[in-house]
């Protein structure tokens, strides 16, 4: 497990070296990042909802991007939501990967009993049900409640990496190290968790990037429904506040928050390509082993 890391660490390094959109779209994703945790500290953004000045204010040295209708400033709106955007993103991620590669490993290593059955018709009932509605409704029925978009998301993000992990695991179920390991008497779940499941670690990360994106996407359209975001700001919100501010023709709100959203989701899409080329087996200039 350690050497695959390792490898597939030196092989994104490569890559990145070697493709300068990948490298740039990495060091944009950790200016985000960056961003994210001043606001966390409270070195910017923590006054998003401080009425700061007036109404509709132009861009000045006090308000860098100007103000909204309330006189909110515009900048520490988009700060504060870049946080917001990575609480939910890696939240969302680690839980949705985690529960994926849990059932998948499962239900490959056990693909011919009860549990893939019952797992395949929980992701088959899921999938069946269009991806919004779905969302939305799990969103609008916990509606007050603080995690109610996160439990939406969660319910219906695993079934993918649950999928992929199932047929990689159902493949490497019949490699002899895994042979090796039930004639000496492991019992699967040590067998899952210790064996099959570190080598589906390049599925994981890759998925875990796309949650990510995924989940960021989704609570910008939520809250632009109003069944998102409810005590905190999100780019979502300002974009909705800036669909009416446009009648008035004031555009700030709309195009900071469409900006910021654009510049994380297209820098992280770059960067899980490179992530996923690097960390794919198939895609190794060697041939990949398992570990062990």
């Amino acid at each position: 497990m350690s050497s695959l890391v390792v490898q597939s660490g030196r092989r994104l390094r490569g890559r990145l070296a070697g493709e300068p959109v990948g490298f740039l779209a990495l060091i944009v994703v950790g200016a985000y990042a960056l961003v994210a945790c001043g606001v966390w500290l409270g070195w910017w953004g923590s006054e998003w909802s401080a009425l700061a000045g007036p109404g509709w204010a132009a861009p000045s040295a006090e308000h860098w991007l100007g103000t909204n209708r309330l006189g909110q400033d515009i900048l520490a709106r988009a700060l504060a939501a870049t946080a917001t955007a990575f609480e939910i993103g890696v939240l969302v991620a680690v839980v949705t990967t985690a529960i994926g590669g849990l059932a998948g490993g499962l239900s490959g290593y056990f693909s011919d009993g009860w549990p893939d059955e019952v797992l395949l018709w929980l992701m088959g009932t899921l999938d069946a049900i269009p991806f919004y509605l779905l969302v939305a409704a799990l969103a609008f029925a916990l509606h007050g409640h603080p995690w109610a978009m996160h439990l939406a998301m969660i319910a219906t993000f695993w079934t993918t990496t649950a999928r992929l992990v199932r047929a990689e695991t159902q493949r490497i179920r019949r490699l002899p190290f895994i042979e090796a390991a039930r004639v000496a008497g492991l019992l699967p779940r040590s067998i899952i968790v210790r064996h099959i499941l570190p080598n589906t670690a390049h599925i994981l990360l890759v998925q875990a990037t796309l949650v990510f994106i995924a989940a960021i996407k989704v609570e910008v359209v939520l809250s632009f429904l109003g069944i998102g975001t409810q005590d905190s700001i999100s780019w979502g919100v300002m974009i909705a506040e800036g669909a009416q501010d446009i009648l008035a023709g004031q555009y700030g709100n709309f195009v900071v928050a469409s900006l910021f959203l654009f510049g994380l989701v297209m820098a992280f899409s770059l960067f899980a390509d490179q992530l996923q080329d690097s960390l794919d087996p198939r895609t190794q200039d060697s041939r990949w082993q398992p570990h062990g």
